[in-house]
This record gives structure tokens, sequence and C-alpha cells, in this order.
């Protein structure tokens, strides 16, 4: 796949993580550095 691909699959994956936790209600936490390069 491509570096876009990749790009484009995190940021939906982030997306549903961030739909997920305003569900369950909880405060979203700063990504840590390690999260954002992985």
């Amino acid at each position: 796949s491509s570096y876009k691909e990749v790009l484009e699959n995190i940021t939906q994956v982030i997306e549903e993580w961030i739909e997920t936790a305003k569900e369950i209600g909880r405060k979203i936490p700063e990504p840590k550095g390690r999260l954002i390069y992985a």
C-alpha cells in the first residue's frame, strides 16, 4: 500500500477511536509522540 493509503487508514482509525471515546464519555488524552510516529 502507498504512504497516502497508510495515512488515510491511520486517520480513519483515529476518527473511530475518538468517536468511541466520546460515546464512552471519556476525555480525549493528548496522543503520545510514540503513537503519532508509530
